[in-house]
């Protein structure tokens, strides 16, 4: 078959290198797929690209047909299928979210435009580079001939996080968890839900609260080592999730590609216009989605307790304050 372009932004980082390996061997779009893989990083970080693609050809994969390093935006947007964005400004120490968000509009109103201009109308496009949702809306804004649907932000991270949380308290693997959910913003006021979460014990299907039983774990403990896991894991390791990342990019990308199995949903941040939750329009907004033929739709009628309302309306209005801090630095650009 003909190849897909592939980018990969931030590529000479620390995700990108567990990332593109996974996505060369086809993990990500099959065995049989050829691909192009575009590799994106800033002037400085050319010589450490250089070493990446030596690495790449010395796995002497057969999908991969040919891979393109480069730090300007108009090669590497070109003709593409799907973009990752993992590259962005990372927050500094003593650097208030402010700053960082200034930091990385500009990054991404950029790359949004180049989008716009390069990329074929029907790319996908995967936000990961932090703070990820308001990252992706600005993506999004600065690229109108592109559908918003197409714009997406990883949640999977923490929704892999959640699953296996659950998984590791009732001893069994984390494919016998299915639709926990991730509402909100990919930062500590995100809500880990397992209201309508399910877990195989014993070839029997039961609800997450019955086969726990214990709702304080469930609404304490739970719910705070998931929103902390990746400053958890920052202070064990001195550096952020790097493998985690990667795979969990590696299944939210599989997942748009493939669609999602039957009776499962996953969470993706996606652009909240018209969803049934309250919550309000034209945020990246991590919902419960289900996926076939490349288009995701949201999981309607879920009942929503008080305790989950409470929860899903502080990370949006945490949203809400970051997106106006971004289009005023928009603006000025």
């Amino acid at each position: 078959g003909e190849p897909i372009r592939v980018l990969v932004t931030g590529a000479a980082g620390q995700i990108a290198y567990s990332l593109l390996y996974s996505i060369a061997k086809g993990d990500v779009f099959g065995k049989e797929q050829p691909l192009v893989l575009v590799l994106l990083d800033i002037t400085p970080m050319m010589t450490v690209l250089e070493g990446v693609v030596m690495e790449l050809q010395d796995c002497a994969l057969p999908l991969l047909r040919e891979v393109i390093p480069t730090d300007k935006e108009e090669i590497a947007f070109k003709d593409l299928d799907i973009a990752i964005l993992v590259g962005s400004m990372p927050r500094r120490e003593g650097m208030e979210r402010k700053d960082l968000l200034k930091a990385n509009v500009k990054i991404f109103k950029s790359q949004g435009a180049a989008l716009d201009k390069y990329a074929k109308k029907t790319v996908k496009v995967v936000v990961v580079g932090n703070p990820a949702n308001t990252n992706c809306l600005i993506a999004s804004k600065s690229a109108p001939s592109i559908p918003k649907e197409n714009f997406s932000c990883l949640t999977r991270l923490d929704h892999n996080r959640a699953k296996s949380q659950i998984a590791l308290k009732l001893g069994v693997t984390a494919n016998d968890v299915k639709n926990v959910i991730i509402w909100g913003n990919h930062s500590s006021t995100q809500y880990p839900d397992v209201n309508h979460a399910k877990v195989n014990v014993k070839g029997k299907e039961v609800g997450v609260y019955e086969a726990i039983k214990d709702d304080s774990w469930l609404k304490g403990d739970f719910i705070l080592t998931v929103q902390q896991r990746g400053a958890a894991v920052i202070k064990a390791r001195k550096l952020s999730s790097a493998m985690s990342a990667a795979k969990a990019i590696c299944d939210h990308v599989r997942d748009i590609w493939f669609g999602t199995p039957a009776g499962e949903f996953v969470s993706m941040g996606v652009i909240s216009d018209g969803n049934s939750y309250g919550v309000p329009e034209d945020l990246i907004y991590s919902f419960p989605v289900v996926i076939k033929d490349k288009t995701w739709k949201f999981v309607e009628g879920l009942p929503i307790n008080d305790f989950s309302r409470e929860k899903m309306d502080l990370t949006a209005k945490e949203l809400t304050e970051e997106k106006e801090t971004a289009v005023e630095f928009l603006s000025s650009a």
